[in-house]
């Protein structure tokens, strides 16, 4: 049995991490439209939320705003306990 690689990550001390990304509208700077990012990463740190915005400045017109950034562990290694006798039913 494989794992989840997002499983996987919460066990390594992955966190949930949301980001609300303001921007400016590419043809009407004066607009601002918003965006949510969600992935797995390492707080506090955040580099993929790092790597997103990195890949954002270089590739997309629309220039950044602001960014609000919240983190959320899911499961960690306390939250797991070893199991000593597994039973199938038929």
């Amino acid at each position: 049995m494989v794992a989840d690689s997002d499983f996987e990550k919460q066990l390594q001390g992955y966190v949930l991490a949301t980001a609300h990304i303001v921007y400016r509208m590419p043809d009407h700077p004066g607009l601002l439209q918003s965006y949510i990012w969600q992935a797995y990463d390492l707080a506090p740190k955040f580099p993929e939320l790092h790597k997103f915005l990195a890949f954002w400045t270089r590739e997309l017109d629309g220039p950044l705003h602001s960014v609000e950034v919240a983190g959320r562990r899911l499961i960690g290694p306390g939250d797991m306990r070893s199991i000593e006798t597994e039973y199938a039913l038929n």
